[in-house]
């Protein structure tokens, strides 16, 4: 028998074999596995608790409606 169990011909003995001798690759694939199935679960409890997304922030500058003010030196205010 070889040292290390083939995935395809036996998967759950091959997942405790790396959960015991590769236990940094196994965890990252889990960790990794859970990040994408995480996602539509944590908006739907976003959703549940009430949770809303903050407004957004304005790229610009509102202009005054209106005349300006014409100046006529620096220290003018």
């Amino acid at each position: 028998m070889s040292g290390s169990p083939r995935f395809w011909a036996t998967p759950l003995r091959y997942i405790r074999w790396a959960s015991r001798e590769r236990p940094a690759y196994f965890w990252s694939l889990v960790i990794g596995a859970v990040g994408p199935i995480s996602i539509p679960i944590t908006l739907k409890i976003r959703e549940l608790v009430g949770d809303e997304d903050a407004p957004k922030i304005p790229v610009t500058y509102p202009v005054p409606t209106g005349p300006r003010k014409q100046l006529t030196e620096y220290g003018d205010p």
